[in-house]
C-alpha cells in the first residue's frame, strides 16, 4: 500500500469539493429553457433561441457536458479513494440541473462549512472565472435570505499549465498526428483552438497587471500551446508549425472578437499549401457541444469541402491524470491555507496562477458581487 494512502492525505481546513460547471440540456424539451437561463436579461426572443438551439437538436437535444461531468465526478471520487483523500465531491451547474444554489444548499445541510470549488474552465477571463464567482455570490445571497449558515468558499487556482492537464493534451495531439496519412503527417500544422471572446474581455482578463493586448486569456493559451508543440517536437523529431485560433463566436457582428476563426484558418492553411491540420481544443476541459458542433461538425465539413485532411485531438475529460491533478491542487491549497510552505506544480513560463482572485481581476462592464476573491462580500 502506498505510504500516502496508508496515512491519508490532508484536505483540512476544507471539508468538501464542489465541481462547478456550465450545464446543458438533457433532452429536446430542455433546449430552449436552458438557453433562456444562459441568456437571461438579454431580451433575446424565444424564436431566436430556437434557431440557436439547432446545434443541440442535431444531437437529440442532449448536451454531452452533463455525461462528461458525471464521468469526471467518478474519476475524482476514485482517485481520492485510491489515495486516501477523504473529501466528498458534489456537482452544481450555473445554467441547468443540478443547479448551483440547490447543490450549495445540500452541502450546507450536510454540514459543510469550508468548500473548495473546481470550475470546468482552466483559464482566466470574465466568462471563464469571474462569472462563475458571481454565480457563487448569487447562490450564497439566496441561502443567506433563507436564513442558512453560509459556508466559506474558495476556488482552486487556474490549472491550465498543471502537468495533469497538459500531458493528456500532448498525448491527444500525438495520437491525432499518428492517425494522419503518412504522406501528410510530417507537414501537418497544429491549430490550437479555444473559445473566442470579445477582444475587450480578453484585454481585461487576469489581474490588473496582466491587462492589455489579449490579457491573461491569450497569454495563458499561448503558453499551453507552446508547451504542447515543444513536447510534440521532442517526441517526434518534427517541428510542426502551429497557431492559436478561435471558435464558437456568438456576439454581435460589430463587436470585435478574437480571431482568426477556425474555419477561416483552415481555408487560409489550404491556400498556403499546408497538407493537413490537427485541431487541438486546448481551451476546453471536455468534449461538450461547442467541440462536437464547431469542430467535429462545422470545421470538419469545411475541411472536407476544401479537401484538407484534418484530425481533432481529444480534450482532457475524465482522464485519470487530470483527476490526479485536481487532488494535487486540493492538497496544495489546503497546505497553503494551513500556513505550510508550498511549491505549486506548474509548467511553462507563466508559473502557478494566484490562489485568490485580486481586486480588478477579469472585470465586466458592470461589476457584480463575486465570491472566492479578494473583493468577495462573503470572505
Amino acid at each position: 500500500m502506498p505510504e500516502e494512502h496508508a496515512a491519508g492525505l490532508d484536505a483540512r481546513p476544507y471539508d468538501a469539493l464542489l465541481l462547478l460547471s456550465f450545464g446543458g440540456p438533457e433532452g429536446p424539451d430542455d433546449v430552449v429553457p436552458f438557453l433562456e437561463n444562459v441568456t437571461k436579461g438579454r431580451g433575446i426572443p424565444k424564436e431566436r433561441l430556437k434557431e440557436v438551439g439547432q446545434h443541440y437538436f442535431l444531437f437529440g437535444g442532449v448536451s454531452p457536458i452533463n455525461e462528461q461531468n458525471r464521468a469526471l465526478l467518478d474519476a475524482l471520487r476514485k482517485d481520492f479513494a485510491d489515495h486516501g483523500l477523504d473529501l466528498p465531491v458534489y456537482w452544481g451547474n450555473r445554467n441547468w440541473a443540478p443547479y448551483l444554489t440547490d447543490t450549495l444548499r445540500e452541502m450546507v445541510t450536510d454540514g459543510h462549512r469550508r468548500i473548495l470549488v473546481l470550475a470546468t474552465s482552466a483559464y482566466a477571463s470574465y466568462s471563464g472565472c469571474r462569472q462563475y464567482r458571481e454565480n457563487l455570490a448569487d447562490s450564497l445571497a439566496a441561502l443567506e435570505a433563507e436564513g442558512l449558515e453560509l459556508p466559506k468558499i474558495d476556488k482552486l487556482r487556474h490549472y491550465f499549465n498543471h502537468p495533469g492537464f497538459v500531458r493528456p493534451m500532448i498525448d491527444g495531439v500525438l495520437k491525432s498526428l499518428a492517425e494522419l496519412p503518412e504522406g501528410v503527417r510530417d507537414g501537418a500544422h497544429i491549430a490550437f483552438t479555444t473559445h473566442s471572446i470579445p477582444t475587450a474581455a480578453a484585454d481585461g482578463s487576469g489581474p490588473v497587471e496582466a491587462h492589455g493586448d489579449g490579457g491573461a486569456y491569450v497569454k495563458q493559451h499561448l503558453d499551453v500551446a507552446r508547451l504542447i508543440a515543444d513536447a510534440v517536437r521532442e517526441e517526434t523529431g518534427v517541428d510542426h508549425p502551429w497557431q492559436l485560433v478561435y471558435q464558437s463566436r456568438s456576439g454581435a457582428p460589430h463587436i470585435p472578437w478574437l480571431e482568426p476563426d477556425i474555419c477561416d484558418h483552415l481555408d487560409e492553411r489550404k491556400g498556403a499549401g499546408v497538407p493537413a491540420v490537427v485541431m487541438a481544443p486546448i481551451g476546453f476541459v471536455s468534449d461538450h457541444m461547442e467541440v462536437l458542433y464547431d469542430l467535429d461538425t462545422e470545421a470538419k465539413a469545411k475541411a472536407e469541402e476544401i479537401g484538407l485532411p484534418v484530425r481533432r485531438s481529444a480534450t482532457v475529460g475524465a482522464d485519470p491524470r487530470f483527476a490526479a491533478a485536481v487532488r494535487e491542487l486540493i492538497v496544495e491549497r489546503a497546505a497553503s491555507e494551513s500556513g505550510a510552505a508550498v511549491t505549486p506544480c506548474a509548467l511553462g513560463a507563466l508559473g502557478a496562477s494566484h490562489d485568490l482572485c485580486p481586486v480588478g481581476c477579469c472585470p465586466a462592464r458592470a461589476l457584480r458581487p463575486a465570491a472566492a476573491g479578494a473583493d468577495s462580500p462573503y470572505a
